[in-house]
């Protein structure tokens, strides 16, 4: 299990906005100097004065302190959680797909700002719907998460700075948000946020019940505790588990972080806890460059810059292979990200459209095969395509019967 971290890491703040997708434009050229950035950000905090030995007298000395009080922060945690109304019981005439229109986010042009894609969830849904897979009376709509839920991870200081625009604005990476009343930006910018947030928590308990569920947002996996960043503001993977440790009676959880991008937020946040297994493939060529974060993954998988479907596929069966025996889950967190595909401009992978169908299904059957309950999160993807794939890879789901479309009324009523 990684060791407990020392010091913190500053990750980059973006320094302009993706104007042009275009091929003859490509925004990888935009980005070239984040590695070089990175370097001089890591030399940077070599000499820091952070300190890596044993600790002090009087470190041992207040050991009771600080533990009397962990007890008093967790207490409060386990309360906020028995409190909140983000768990509630849905109508039998629901699938376990999670979903709300305020997801998407549009506002005055800035989601044109960000080579994410803002408005894929909604267009997942409409696919899906439009293949005649998913009936739109049949979607889950989750509730927002409110201070009192974001607590349970963030601190009043963290949420606070969320309402600097300027602060958001570097989080989302779209640098004209800092000039917008906040007013706004909360209402257009973290509202969708909190939505998906409330979504990726209830999707555990869906998944207890049912075996698995599907939010169609959510997957901030660049946001910690402490820190956002990556187009992530709220921590929703570590909130989902820590719901489920108290209100699903869950004492063990998986997180297999298949987005292109290292998980370096969850990481942090599990960083010395042990009922929590992180198996993280990305590709180190990459943002975040979190060499801090990447000590606290228990399964560390590589994936060069244009690594190929087959060799992607590969390398996920025996890392499959290698957590099915170092850990027994009672839960699985899947972060699907669709940053990998072929032709994403951050990903930076070559993996085909067939070859995501392939890596869902491969994850939904080491669970099924294991009676393991299943949160996927739909989390990274930067190009308009995204959305079709994700919603081609369910459809396939459904097809190979990993999961199903069919609500229990209707199954029922049959």
């Amino acid at each position: 299990m990684p060791q407990p971290r020392h010091g913190t890491y500053t990750t980059w703040q973006f320094l302009a906005p993706i104007q042009n997708n275009s091929a003859a434009s490509p925004p990888i050229k935009s980005f070239a100097n984040l590695h070089l950035l990175h370097l001089l950000q890591s030399i940077n905090n070599a000499f820091s004065g952070t300190t890596m030995g044993t600790p002090s007298s009087t470190n041992r000395d207040s050991s009771n302190a600080t533990t009397s009080e962990s007890g008093g922060v967790e207490s409060e945690r386990r309360n906020r959680i028995l409190s909140s109304k983000l768990y509630f019981d849905v109508h039998a005439s629901k699938v376990p797909l999670i979903y709300s229109s305020s997801y998407d986010i549009a506002f005055l042009g800035i989601e044109k700002m960000h080579p994410f894609d803002s408005s894929k969830w909604g267009r997942i849904c409409r696919f899906l719907i439009a293949e005649g897979l998913l009936d739109k009376k049949h979607i889950v709509e989750p509730l927002e998460a409110k201070k009192e839920d974001l607590l349970v991870v963030h601190s009043e200081s963290y949420l606070d700075s969320l309402k600097s625009s300027s602060i958001v604005s570097t989080i989302v990476e779209v640098p004209p948000v800092a000039v917008l009343p906040n007013c706004l930006v909360d209402k257009h910018v973290l509202y969708p946020f909190r939505k998906q947030v409330g979504g990726t928590i209830l999707a555990a308990k869906l998944a207890k019940e049912q075996g698995w569920a599907i939010n169609v947002g959510g997957g901030f996996h660049h946001c910690s505790a402490e820190k956002g960043g990556g187009f992530c503001a709220y921590a929703d993977i570590t909130l989902c588990i820590y719901f489920a440790f108290v209100r699903l009676n869950i004492s063990r959880v998986m997180i297999i972080d298949l987005d292109a991008h290292q998980g370096n937020g969850h990481e942090k946040d599990f960083s010395d806890d042990r009922r929590v297994y992180i198996l993280d493939m990305y590709n180190p060529d990459i943002y975040p460059f979190d060499y801090e974060a990447r000590r606290y993954i228990n399964q560390k998988v590589e994936v060069a810059s244009g690594t190929t479907t087959s060799e992607y596929l590969s390398r996920l069966d025996g890392a499959l292979k290698v957590a099915a025996g170092a850990f027994d889950p009672e839960l699985i967190i899947y972060n699907a990200g669709t940053d990998v595909l072929d032709g994403d401009p951050l990903g930076r992978l070559k993996i085909s459209p067939n070859g995501i169908a392939a890596r869902d299904e491969k994850v939904f059957m080491f669970a099924r095969e294991r009676d393991i309950p299943l949160v996927m999160l739909t989390s990274g993807g930067y190009m308009k395509s995204s959305a079709k794939v994700i919603a081609d890879s369910i459809t396939n789901l459904a097809k190979k019967s990993l999961i199903s479309m069919e609500s229990v009324q209707d199954i029922t009523i049959t």
